[in-house]
Formats: structure tokens, C-alpha cells, sequence
């Protein structure tokens, strides 16, 4: 009952705020929130990391013609997911303290929240898809209506059109693979066996949907553009937390329905495409003058890595014996990312009212104005640049580890993206920090204030403590990868 919990609290949350006017709505939305995360951490504290999938709740929907059900459960890719929702979705919510916003923005939000536990938890692919499709709605709305800049009802239209598109492609999937197994439940669409070639069919029908998300190369020229027009808590929703659905559904559904094309040529392009995203993003990244752009694009570039790593240790257990390396380095770098990029663009989002612009070139010398604000990005940027005890280091580790078993030039490769991020964090944190900046805006300029200096400073401490201390999160990351990798060699 507990996963039902976490799962219904968004939702009814979500209902209460669309019926309510005035400032009291994001006190009650943050509330909620911190609700949502405490019953994580009871999961989270309860949970056996070598029992598979507990807290399980099941319901068959008998009225449905359809083999589906309400099954929703967790095991340890699941909870490191929840907490990377329900520890985010408080600070952004904190974040938009000091904004006027109407009480539909915080309920938007919370049915976003009630959409991404759902993906999340869900044991069942007609559930899993129905919920993906949930959590489009509300994102589509707090881009369009809270975002800025002239054309963007262009480009949320543009990014819907993408998004839409590619959950076509899973459908179709789903669709196919539940007509080979009679059912959509998780465990019989494991079990069911695929004649190779539809596999391959079915991988690049997955691969589309869940590219699309992330974004990898070549499918990611809605994602700058929607970054830098959302709402700073539009682009943390959708950086922080809602790209990870890809690399969730890579995991769960791709590389176990589709195993021999994995280990085939669809899953060696795969591979290639990302760490070619990976380089091109940085690249673009390091020319960046809007500060919302060059956290995007480095955005891409981690997220490159990540699904490089996934599919290098797939392609590994498929030629040469099992290797989960690239899977629990996801796992975990998927949360370490999350942070970080929350926190950059929160950063971000001070800046921008500081200076009054995107541009870095009109930004400069703040540091001395600001110490404490300096001190705050200086934290989160080492943490972005995955410097040893830092949050992303692990992960970051894991994945090169994956992808080097492989191809020692493609970790070379791919390996560039430690050198280059350093380069564009470096850059976005000097030209922001130092220099000479406008003397005269910078006389009348005071650090940040308590409130803000409050939400940087969960931020810092979640980089430093994740990465000083991993080993609970690894170890909610092991048994699972270990999991799927047998199901690839089955």
C-alpha cells in the first residue's frame, strides 16, 4: 500500500490546488511534496536490496477487454527513480518561492510528479505507456503558458510534436510484444520469446520514443530551444527528471525485449550515436554565450554518456559474459545528474534576475558581491565536472569502466566529455563570477538571500554526501542492473 501511497498523493494534490486561489497553494504543494519524500524514505529504509520487487500492489481492470493491470511495485532502479522525483520536485517547488505564481502552476507540478511515480513504479507496459503520456500533459502547460520569449508557443508546440511522436513509436512496441505474450504485465512480456528479427523492430521502435526523450544525437533539436524559453522549474523538470524516463525505459523495456538486437548492429549504432551526441553537445556547448543553452546542451552531453555506458554492458554481456558496470553506473549517475542540473539551472535562474539577461557576456564580477552565491556554484559546477567526491564521480566511473571493457577508443571518445565539460563549467562559471562586469550594476549589488541560500545549500549537500558516501545507493543499483543483464543472456 505504500507504493499506492506515493503514487495517489500527487494526484489528489494536484486536484486540491486547481480548486484553490491565493498564496496558500504553494505552501500546501510544498507540503505535499515533502510528504511524497518522507514516504520514500520509508520505502527507501524498508526496502531489500536483494528481494527483488516488493511493495507490490496489484489490481486486474476487468472491465478492460485488454490483459492489464494496476500493478505497480518498486525494486532498487525504482527507488533510486522515486528519490530522485520526490527529492527533486520539493526544491523545485522552493525554488519558485518568491515568484507570483497562480495556484495551477504548483498543481501542474504535483499531476507532473503524479505522472513520473507512475512511470516509475508501474510493473505493467500498458500502465507504463498511459503514464508516460500523463506526464506530457502538464509539462506542455507550464512551458506554454508560464515560459517567456515570442516564439514559444512555437516551440512547445514543436517539442509536444516530438515528444507525442515518439510514444507512438513505443506504443506500437508494446502493442506487438503484448500480442505475443497475452498480457501486458512486466514479467510475462520478460518471458515471452521474439524471433530476432522483430527485435530488431522492436528496438528501434523503443530506441525512437526513448531517444527522443533523453535526447541523443541526431534527435534532440527540440531541447535547447524548449530549455531555454520553459520556466527556470520547467527546465529543471524536464533536465532534473523527466529525460530520465528515457534512460528508465532503456532498462526496463528495450534491453530485455529486444536482447540479440542489442547485441547486434541496431545496439552498436545505439552506441555510436551517443557517444557521438556526447562530443557534439560539449562541442556546442563550450561556444554558448545564453547561460540556459550551454546548460542544455551539457545536459545532452551527460546524458550521451549515459546511455553509452548502457549499451556498451549490454553488448558486453552479449559477446563476453555478463558486465552490469554501465547499468548501476546509470542508475546512479542518472540521480547525480538530476542534482546537478537542478542546481545549475537554479543558479541559473538567480543570475539571470540579477544581470537581467541569459547572456554571460553581460554577466561578470559577481563574486565579490556574492561570496556566498560563489561559493554555492563553485560546489555544484565541481560536482557537474564529476570530480572525485563529488555525487557524479561514481557514476561517471562506471560508465567509462562499461564502455572501455568495449572499445578502448570509444572510452577515449567518450572520455572527452570529462575534459570538455570542464572547459564550458569553467567558462559559465568565470564569466558569471569574475571579471570586470558592469561596475556600476555591480555597487548596488547584496548576496543571495536566506531563502535562496537555503535551497542552493540542499543542493551542495546532496553532491558532497553522495559522493563522499555512495554505497547505499550503489547498492540499490546492483541487484537490479544484475537482473537485467540476466535477462539479456537468458
Amino acid at each position: 500500500m505504500l507504493t499506492l501511497a506515493v503514487l495517489l498523493l500527487p494526484i489528489i494534490g494536484s486536484g486540491l490546488l486547481f480548486a484553490l486561489k491565493g498564496n496558500i497553494s504553494k505552501y500546501i504543494a510544498f507540503i505535499i511534496a515533502i510528504s511524497e519524500l518522507v514516504l520514500t524514505a520509508i520505502i527507501w529504509c524498508n526496502f531489500k536490496a536483494d528481494s527483488g520487487i516488493q511493495f507490490e500492489f496489484g489490481k486486474e481492470l476487468y472491465f478492460s477487454p485488454i490483459k492489464s493491470t494496476l500493478h505497480f511495485g518498486v525494486d532498487g532502479l525504482t527507488v533510486l527513480m522515486l528519490l530522485l522525483t520526490n527529492v527533486l520536485t520539493p526544491i523545485i517547488l522552493y525554488s519558485s518561492w518568491n515568484d507570483e505564481r497562480p495556484s495551477g502552476f504548483y498543481a501542474l507540478i504535483l499531476l507532473m510528479q503524479f505522472g513520473l511515480v507512475g512511470i516509475f513504479s508501474s510493473l505493467d507496459g500498458l500502465m507504463f505507456y498511459i503514464f508516460w503520456e500523463v506526464t506530457l500533459i502538464p509539462i506542455w502547460f507550464i512551458c506554454g503558458i508560464f515560459g517567456t520569449g515570442e516564439n514559444r508557443l512555437k516551440i512547445n508546440y514543436k517539442f509536444f510534436i516530438y515528444t507525442f511522436f515518439g510514444s507512438l513509436f513505443m506504443l506500437v512496441a508494446l502493442i506487438y510484444v503484448y500480442l505475443q505474450a497475452g498480457s501486458f504485465d512486466l514479467n510475462a512480456l520478460y518471458a515471452v520469446k521474439i524471433p530476432a528479427q522483430a527485435q530488431t523492430f522492436i528496438f528501434w521502435m523503443f530506441f525512437l520514443a526513448f531517444a527522443i526523450k533523453l535526447p541523443i544525437f541526431p534527435f534532440h533539436t527540440w531541447q535547447a530551444d524548449t530549455y531555454t524559453m520553459a520556466p527556470t522549474q520547467g527546465s529543471m523538470l524536464l533536465s532534473g527528471i523527466m529525460l530520465k524516463m528515457g534512460v528508465f525505459g532503456i532498462i526496463r523495456y528495450l534491453l530485455p525485449l529486444s536482447p540479440e538486437a542489442v547485441g547486434g548492429t541496431s545496439g552498436s549504432i545505439a552506441l555510436i550515436l551517443s557517444i557521438i551526441g556526447i562530443v557534439y553537445a560539449s562541442l556546442i556547448a563550450i561556444v554558448q554565450k545564453d547561460i540556459k543553452r550551454l546548460i542544455a546542451f551539457s545536459s545532452m552531453a551527460h546524458v550521451g554518456l549515459i546511455a553509452a555506458g548502457i549499451f556498451a554492458s549490454a553488448i558486453v554481456s552479449m559477446h563476453c559474459g555478463i558486465d552490469s558496470t554501465g547499468i548501476e553506473g546509470a542508475s546512479i549517475q542518472m540521480l547525480a545528474h538530476g542534482v546537478n542540473v537542478v542546481g545549475l539551472f537554479y543558479v541559473a535562474d538567480v543570475l539571470i534576475k540579477k544581470f537581467g539577461t541569459r547572456d554571460l557576456s553581460k554577466m561578470g564580477g559577481l563574486a565579490s558581491k556574492a561570496p556566498f552565491l560563489a561559493v554555492l556554484f563553485m560546489i555544484i559546477s565541481v560536482g557537474t565536472m564529476a570530480v572525485p567526491l563529488t555525487n557524479a564521480f561514481i557514476g561517471e566511473f562506471l560508465l567509462l569502466k562499461s564502455i572501455f571493457t568495449l572499445s578502448i577508443w570509444g572510452a577515449i571518445i567518450a572520455g572527452l566529455t570529462l575534459i570538455l565539460c570542464a572547459v564550458y563549467i569553467t567558462k559559465m562559471y568565470g564569466m558569471s563570477m569574475f571579471g570586470k562586469g558592469n561596475q556600476e550594476f555591480l555597487e548596488g549589488q547584496k548576496d543571495i538571500n536566506l531563502q535562496t541560500k537555503l535551497g542552493l545549500i540542499v543542493i551542495a549537500a546532496l553532491i558532497i554526501v553522495c559522493g563522499i558516501y555512495p554505497q547505499p545507493l550503489l547498492s540499490l543499483s546492483s541487484e537490479t542492473a544484475q537482473h537485467i543483464v540476466s535477462l539479456l543472456v537468458k
